[in-house]
């Protein structure tokens, strides 16, 4: 085999796993290659509920190390991507018919103190009657807490990773499915299928990591042809958008009788906002996940519990589901269920590694990365150590890790971008937005306007540059402008990606 063809690591899944595991091992020099069957961050990585948070729900279930561990890299993370990640403060009313004030006090205490802070505020106690966060809520809730999370543009942080990786060596292949794998002396032997063209390639590997996500036990069952049981427990999540609920950019934390908590908060701008999760377990072909008509229903009644605005199932504009493929540890509930992660490592001297990921969360993604050179370190001799925590991704190289003077400095260098458009661009794009724009001294030189702030300049940035090929790609997992553009304008946008697509087919011989 060609050594265009032989990698150190072959990775699959294009998820926030498979994405910060490839940066990793290609900041530490290994060839790798990541093979990803749909478009990148396109199942569970994108469905998130867009937060870098400890998890404060999680101290009730005694993950202590889970906490803490995320708790740690919130800080990490704001430094590294200051453009996808922001601070952000969330508001607990507090009922004390589900859980007694000391209990909240306390759990909020932990969470202020488990791990060292030093961008986020801690915790502070709310009059609800009187502060402006309880100006939303129903009367009969008066006292509430504050504390600080973060939030993250998730699908964005998968790409970032990819882009990373590759400028450090990696080879990113979307729609490209591992369709069968074994060992074969002392190597991986991997066949690579093209999904829309039927192309095969032929790889070897020293190392395979399965982080496929919901898919993790297909790969197993299917690419490595093994018979084992399930170990996985897949759990579904739903979110529903509607139009911007209250004023105020926080976000409130709310609780409900089932021990669940559910997440509002501000969402694109400020102009919608984003409410979920729901906790389901979920059994189906992770590709065919859908909000249910009772998951809205539910979202909709616990809102409708602590805000004086009323929301039914008809003002929802737009929803999303994840799969979450969570390590099965044999909990009874779904909502009890570990979110940390477990590997699986198989392999000794001679015989080729293979990594297999369970479980994980977007936060503690990076340090997941590590961990998994750790357990692939013995095949790799002289690995060099960790570097990802202080090397930011790309479009995050601001001067103090500063995202507000940063945007200050390009609205200055290009005066003639609307202001909400230059935000916005920083915001996805950070230091990157300025390459996006070389040489454009006008609107005009963006090429067709699409409506809505999307242009053909950022369509064909995102396609030259991030792996988007569909319209999917752009308008919802790179960008969220499917909420923004007009519908006439979504036309268009799909007309310019066929005839763009044409125009590079091969002509018919």
């Amino acid at each position: 085999m060609d050594k265009g063809n032989a990698f150190d690591l072959l990775i699959v899944g294009g998820g926030i796993n498979g994405a910060g595991i490839a940066r990793d091992a290609a900041g530490r020099g290994l060839k790798v290659l990541l093979c990803e069957m749909g478009d990148l961050a396109s199942a569970t990585s994108s469905a998130s509920s867009k937060l870098i948070h400890g998890g404060l729900r999680y101290l009730e279930y005694y993950e202590f190390s889970l906490v803490r561990k995320a708790l740690a890299e919130r800080e990490v993370l704001l430094e590294i991507a200051p453009h996808i990640i922001w601070p952000l403060r969330f508001v607990l009313p507090h009922n004390s018919s589900l859980r007694p004030a000391w209990m909240v006090r306390t759990g909020l205490f932990l969470y202020d103190n488990l791990a060292k802070r030093k961008a986020l505020p801690g915790t502070k106690t709310l009059n609800l009657r009187r502060d402006l966060e309880g100006r939303s809520l129903i009367p009969e809730l008066t006292r509430g807490f504050a504390y600080s999370d973060c939030w993250v543009e998730d699908s964005r942080l998968v790409v970032l990773n990819c882009m990373d990786a590759q400028e450090r060596g990696a080879e990113i292949l979307v729609r490209t499915k591992c369709t069968a794998a074994r060992r074969e002396g002392g190597l991986w032997h991997a066949t690579l299928t093209e999904v829309d063209s039927g192309e095969q390639r032929q790889v070897t590997a020293k190392a395979l990591v399965n982080a496929a996500g919901p898919w993790v036990d297909d790969v197993m069952t299917g690419s490595l042809g093994r018979n084992q049981a399930s170990r996985t427990r897949l759990v579904k999540g739903s979110h529903i958008i509607v139009p911007k609920l209250y004023e105020g950019d926080h976000a409130y934390i709310l609780q409900n009788a089932d021990k669940r908590i559910v997440f509002a908060i501000p969402y694109e701008g400020g102009k919608f906002t984003l409410i979920g999760t729901t906790d389901i377990a979920y059994e189906d072909d992770p590709a065919k996940v859908r909000i249910s008509d009772d998951e809205t229903q539910y979202l909709c009644d616990l809102i409708n519990q602590y805000f004086t605005r009323k929301i039914a199932p008809s003002d929802v504009v737009r929803t999303y589901s994840g799969v979450r493929p969570l390590f099965d540890d044999g909990s009874k509930s779904a909502s009890a269920v570990t979110r940390d992660y477990m590997f699986d490592v198989e392999g000794d001297a001679g015989t080729p590694a293979l990594l297999s990921i369970y479980g994980g969360k977007i936060t503690t993604y990076r340090v997941l990365a590590e961990h998994a050179m750790e357990k692939l370190a013995p095949f790799f001799p002289n690995l060099p150590g960790t570097w990802t925590g202080k090397a930011p991704l790309p479009g995050g190289d601001m001067p103090e890790a500063n995202f507000d003077r940063y945007l200050a400095g390009f609205q200055a260098k290009f005066p003639w971008l609307p202001r909400d458009l230059a935000f916005r661009l920083c915001r996805l794009y950070g230091t990157r937005a300025e390459r996006m724009l070389a040489g454009a001294a006008s609107m005009a030189d963006l090429g067709v306007d699409f409506g809505g702030g999307m242009t053909e300049r950022e369509a064909a940035y995102l396609i030259e540059n991030e792996w988007a090929r569909g319209l999917d790609d752009i308008i919802w997992r790179r960008t969220k402008m499917g909420l923004h553009m007009p519908a006439e304008g979504i036309a268009r946008l799909e007309a310019w990606l066929a005839g763009r697509q044409a125009a590079r087919r091969p002509a018919a011989q």
